[in-house]
């Protein structure tokens, strides 16, 4: 004889317990719980990105136009067919080899590697200055692209027109976090040299902003693990939901006989 009453206070219990591993408190879900950060913490928020191999930067140099048109590679010319007319114009870039360095016109090859852009900008004011009277040099990096992946909304590569973006605002560009993902857990993958450093971010801490790490660099990934109820959740296939419904429905008719 199938003890009804037994049954039902399990499966009372089951779904209970499937109910409770899935719910979130708001101590895994509020961003920077904690006290606000001394004036003394805020110094590392000033950090500035340095170039590094692969990166794809375009300089110009402006003054006398005569004086500064060795300096300036001229801008190229190119169709997208062949049987097109127009063409478009593809301002001169140059990439960084893995040595650090450029191939720039008059100086020879030029090491940026390692600099931030104000200091490659004086480095090159500094170098042209010996045959231009006061130059303007302007740098700029194309190719800052940062990587998202994981729980939130948009995941994706994203390419940085400011040369700067800290780990908060490369997140809102991904649509922020969903609810299924690890706020006290999200990864940094960075290159540096021949190695890749890893990091890891707990955005419940408000002293994450002050971490050297909080300003990202070009060709840094995120990654945003998925909490153990997504994780459960996923283990999960759509016949189980039929299951769990009908476990459902059965649950009510024990208890309307076991009523009666």
């Amino acid at each position: 004889m199938i003890n009804f009453k037994n049954t039902l206070q399990k499966i009372s219990l089951l779904i209970a317990s499937v109910l409770a591993s899935s719910c979130a408190t708001s101590k895994e879900i509020i961003y920077f719980q904690d006290e606000p950060i001394s004036a003394e913490q805020n110094a590392v928020m000033n950090a500035e990105i340095t170039y590094k191999p692969n990166d794809l930067i375009f300089i110009s140099i402006g003054g006398d136009a005569d004086a500064v048109a060795p300096f300036n590679l001229p801008a190229v010319s190119y169709s997208t067919s062949s049987l097109s007319a127009n063409a478009d114009l593809k301002m001169p870039t140059y990439l960084i080899d893995k040595n650090g360095n450029i191939e720039y016109p008059v100086l020879g090859s030029v090491k940026l590697g390692g600099l931030t852009r104000e200091q490659a900008t004086m480095f090159l004011k500094n170098q042209i200055g010996a045959y231009v009277k006061d130059p303007v040099i302007n740098i700029r990096l194309l190719n800052f692209t940062i990587t998202v992946l994981g729980e939130v909304k948009n995941p994706g590569t994203f390419t940085i027109e400011n040369e700067r973006v800290s780990l908060t605002q490369a997140l809102g560009m991904a649509g922020d976090l969903t609810i299924y993902g690890k706020r006290d857990n999200v990864f940094l993958i960075r290159e540096q040299g021949n190695k890749k450093v890893y990091t890891k971010f707990d955005l419940t801490k408000i002293s994450t902003i002050t971490s050297p790490n909080y300003y990202l660099e070009q060709n840094d990934v995120l990654v945003i693990e998925p909490n153990p109820a997504k994780i459960r959740s996923a283990s999960y296939n759509q016949n189980n939901g039929v299951i769990i419904s009908a476990v459902g429905t059965l649950a009510t008719i024990i208890a309307i006989f076991l009523v009666k």
